[in-house]
């Protein structure tokens, strides 16, 4: 009996060690992303012991000379070998989850993700990986490695000196946040004293310095993007920039190139300068520029998918929403205005609360790694969004900082480096990315003040650092003026003469009640109370009226500060004052009584979006029911809206007696001043939607976010099914009409295109159809052609235009926007040159096989005109 247990327990042995063996060298050949790369040498050691094990096991079995106590040593020394073995493997498996979600799926879910090159799709229960490419690896990414070429070669330089200098503690120290005691910075990283490195304070956000004193309220991105005006967005940038120096913010936290605008309900949309990435890209841009000219760390976020608040963090339970986007989708689209910002130069990239392809943004090491520092040639640093999702092997997938505090970073950092789970390089080049973007931006020396020195509890006593510039005040309310767009004008705009009745109606004509140093003015809440008492991570559902008062910016991380608001009526009723018109007002009534000897009836309403929670809808039944109330009893009703996104009109917009309509999205403190301005003529309107308004919800591609298919889901899928076919691009491609159409904008005057040239430089039809470029490759960005046109203003009055080029490019879209160009101040008869200038990337397409850039041969054809549909003149480039 003894012998065939014998016999069965060490066959057993033998299965045992094949399987331990098998695993072994399946999982050293295919190392997970995110795996450091220590696991190798674990995997190994498990198969090297599980195949000793098997050798004497089947030793044992088949020498039947070996006497009984050699055979019980030979077991005893079977057994220490598995041990040995499942120790390793265990100590091996370990690190592979602890770089996932806390859900029971995460290593599989990373062990699935390390397939993503093209992108994946959950199918039911399946992932589907249609455009997957080359198996990557997540090994050290030696291509990741900060380089320190071009404009960054002298900020590298210093930087490797001075971090050579640091002790690992100091190194990992300056990777990881802090509370400081004298400042509200958003985040402060560690300092060096001992070198005189004084870190760093980080603060919010795009559309200027939050929570604080005596700084300027400048126009939020979506109005900014409205304006589709280069110049005033380099300099809107500028001014913000040395605003945030002023108050010693080192680190400034915009500009958003994501959300772009997945959902028009998306809770951060406002944040961003448009829907399209061509147009976003390039504004996103000018504000690099302009910031880090200012002497601020541009901060590019967020990377990437962050296209909904809707389970955009994981809480209780249920696991950040996955944004599953395809290669292609990924690279023409959503990374497309993240590829301009680091070709701009942006110090900084933040990355993403929720998951993409089902790994959680700041955990990702194909994004970080090897489509931002690799693939772009990214030579900044990236940081955590706050709190963010994340381990001490993020570093390893590409993380170089986190906020905002020492998160998994700090000692488990230094530790992880002595235990030979992270190099100590990795942390050096986490070191020397940070220091080298401090250089880059001139902030050492004497070049900038103490850190988060202007940044103070505004409760208690401290000395006020004034941080305007006189200088700026042109160029905010130009950029004011600039992001209204007249969308319906029946002859009543601008007035004519002086009113000698204006009667003003809704909740959105005068200031908030209250503008202080509560948590309703540090985060933009002024005109909806009621978000202030929201707690993240918990469904509200709010008024999408602010109806506490009029509405400048949005709310949390983008809202801004204002030294004052000129609200509408308060600006109606000074210009009142000087030309002797009577004001009537009602702002508080569903259905007002109206004088009727009134000139004109103004209404306002708004709607307001905020971080953290996305719009429950893209109209409210209180302001389109006070708009029908009033037009029934004024045949001359003006209706405004200030918008943080968009905002349908067409429960109203055909009324007879709605006679103009203005979309006024969120100009900052300069609001009714600007608005007064436009009303009477004094300045003109020149924007243009930077998103289509569509006749009903349904039109849209997507409409709502994404959320759980059942009460038990706790994983929560967004598949990006639509791909490229975002806004106009679908609206065009399913030929549905819109109220109003991407790049639609009223003026006061009138203007014609004339004289299309077209001309196809050497090199577009060379290399088309067999030549594939790297997106770090020069020839990507080489011009390939120039278009130009006439623009000549046929009205009575001066005005600008924004000339728009579409490329309508194979197996695409039907048109792309591919240039714009606003002419300056045209009188009457005067005419502009538009000139457009066309790079190879504008006119290739994303290869997911190749992995890099192609332009097809084929008929490109040239679209100039006003907007998407307005289209003036038409050619073509044969390619």
């Amino acid at each position: 009996m003894l012998k065939p247990a014998a016999f069965a327990l060490r066959g057993f042995l033998v299965i045992f060690g094949a399987i331990v063996l098998a695993l072994s060298v399946t999982l050293a050949k295919q190392q997970v992303i995110g795996s450091p790369p220590a696991e190798t040498s674990f995997f190994s050691f498990a198969g090297a012991f599980g195949l000793i094990a098997s050798a004497i096991a089947i030793l044992a079995i088949f020498v039947e000379q070996v006497p009984r106590v050699g055979v019980i040593a030979v077991d005893t020394l079977a057994s220490l070998f598995y041990l040995a073995g499942a120790i390793a493997l265990t100590v091996a498996l370990k690190p592979v989850s602890s770089c996932t979600s806390s859900s029971d799926e995460a290593r599989s879910e990373r062990f699935v993700n390390k397939l993503l090159n093209g992108g994946c799709k959950h199918s039911g229960k399946d992932l589907i990986c249609p455009n997957a490419g080359s198996d990557i690896a997540d090994e050290t990414w030696p291509e990741a490695l900060g380089k320190g070429t071009g404009v960054w070669a002298n900020a590298y330089a210093r930087a490797r000196d001075l971090v050579g200098q640091m002790t690992l503690e100091e190194r990992a120290n300056i990777t990881r946040g802090f509370t400081v005691p004298d400042n509200v910075c958003a985040g402060n990283t560690g300092s060096v004293p001992r070198l005189d490195w004084p870190g760093l304070c980080l603060h919010d956000a795009g559309n200027g310095v939050r929570a604080t004193d005596l700084v300027t309220s400048f126009p939020s991105a979506l109005h900014v993007g409205a304006s589709w005006d280069r110049n005033l967005t380099y300099q809107r940038g500028l001014y913000m920039g040395k605003e945030f120096k002023a108050k010693g913010v080192n680190v400034l936290l915009g500009p958003n190139a994501g959300p772009l605008g997945r959902t028009p309900l998306g809770g951060r949309n406002w944040e961003g300068f448009s829907v399209d990435p061509y147009l976003s890209g390039q504004l996103v841009a000018e504000s690099i520029v302009g910031h880090q000219d200012a002497g601020v760390i541009a901060t590019l976020k967020h990377l990437i998918g962050n296209e909904q608040e809707t389970y955009r963090r994981p809480y209780f339970g249920v696991e950040a929403v996955s944004a599953n986007i395809d290669d292609k989708t990924l690279h023409e689209y959503y990374l497309w205005p993240f590829m301009d910002g680091v070709k701009a130069g942006t110090a900084s990239v933040m990355c993403s609360y929720n998951r993409i392809n089902n790994t959680y943004g700041c955990m990702n090491s194909k994004l970080m790694n090897g489509v931002l520092k690799t693939e772009l040639g990214f030579e900044g640093f990236v940081m955590l969004d706050w709190n963010a999702q994340h381990d001490v092997f993020s570093s390893n997938a590409g993380l170089d900082m986190v906020m905002p505090s020492g998160g998994s970073f700090g000692t488990n950092l230094t530790d992880a480096v002595e235990n030979g789970t992270i190099s100590a390089s990795r942390v050096t080049d986490m070191a020397t990315r940070i220091v080298a973007a401090w250089y880059l931006a001139g902030q050492d020396g004497n070049n900038f003040p103490k850190p988060g020195i202007g940044m103070k509890n505004l409760t208690e006593p401290h000395d006020p650092v004034d941080a305007r510039i006189p200088e700026s005040r042109a160029v905010v309310m130009e950029g004011a003026i600039a992001g209204h767009v007249l969308v319906k004008n029946s002859n009543a705009l601008p007035f004519r003469s002086n009113p000698i009745m204006l009667s003003v109606f809704g909740y959105d004509a005068t200031v908030p009640s209250t503008k202080n140093t509560d948590t309703l003015f540090q985060l933009g809440y002024t005109s909806s109370p009621e978000m202030g008492q929201a707690v993240q991570g918990t469904q509200k559902h709010f008024d999408q009226a602010a109806r506490g008062g009029t509405i400048v910016t949005g709310g949390r991380a983008g809202a801004n500060a204002p030294s004052y608001i000129t609200d509408p009526l308060s600006s109606i009723q000074h210009r009142a004052r000087v030309d002797g018109t009577w004001v009537n007002w009602d702002l508080t009534s569903f259905d007002p009584d109206v004088n009727g000897a009134s000139d004109a009836c103004l209404v306002f309403i708004n709607a307001i979006a905020t971080e953290a929670w996305d719009r429950d809808g893209t109209h409210d039944d209180f302001s389109d029911g006070l708009i029908l109330n009033v037009a029934s009893k004024c045949s001359n009703t003006i209706v405004v809206v200030h918008t943080a996104g968009i905002r349908l009109v067409d429960q109203w917009i055909e009324h007879p007696n709605i006679t103009a309509t203005i979309i006024a999205h969120l100009p900052g403190q300069d609001s009714g001043e600007a608005l007064v301005k436009l009303l009477y003529g004094e300045a003109g309107f020149s924007g243009k939607l930077p998103y289509t308004l569509a006749r009903n919800e349904s039109d849209y591609s997507v409409y709502k976010p994404c959320g759980l298919t059942s009460p038990s889901d706790k994983d929560p899928q967004c598949d990006f099914t639509e791909g490229v076919y975002v806004d106009y691009r679908d609206f065009d491609d399913k030929n549905i009409s819109p109220r109003y159409e991407f790049g639609f904008g009223l003026s006061y005057t009138a203007f014609t295109y004339s004289s299309l040239s077209i001309r196809s430089l050497k090199g577009l039809s060379d290399t088309a159809g067999e030549k594939y470029i790297s997106s770090t490759d020069d020839e990507l960005w080489e011009i390939v052609a120039e278009v130009e046109a006439k623009i000549t203003n046929v009205g009575s009055v001066e005005g600008a235009e924004v000339a728009q080029l579409y490329l309508g490019i194979p197996n695409s879209p039907p048109k792309q926007l591919r240039g714009f160009d606003k002419t300056q101040l045209l009188s009457p008869k005067e005419s502009s040159t538009v000139h457009f200038e066309l790079t190879r990337r504008d006119f290739s397409i994303w290869d997911v096989v190749a992995q890099a850039w192609n332009v097809q041969t084929g008929n490109y054809t040239v679209w100039l005109g006003a907007s998407s549909r307005d289209i003036r003149l038409i050619g073509n480039i044969e390619v």
